[in-house]
């Protein structure tokens, strides 16, 4: 997943979490958004993320963030942590 860099830590302390998200909510949306598979999870998490309305009702929301150690992360996520680290200390 790519992300902005404006999503990037501002400190220089970063590391690894593992993150769980629980969401169960009602939403009223056209019946064919909802058959595409690649497109479903974007859709929820922007209907949800954009808060209450009367198209979307939570029922139960439940959101957990652990910091995990660095070697419990793939490969390829601790070379991307380490770029950033050595780019924090150029700057």
């Amino acid at each position: 997943m790519k992300h902005d860099l404006e999503c990037q830590p501002t400190s220089s302390e970063v590391g690894v979490y593992e993150c769980e998200i629980h969401l169960k909510f009602r939403l009223i949306e056209e019946k064919g958004a909802l058959g595409d598979r690649d497109r479903l999870l974007e859709l929820l998490l922007d209907a949800f993320a954009c808060g209450m309305d009367d198209y979307l009702e939570p029922i139960h929301v439940a959101v957990d963030a652990q910091e995990i150690l660095e070697v419990q992360a793939s490969p390829q996520m601790r070379r991307h942590l380490i770029r950033l680290r050595n780019s924090k200390d150029l700057a």
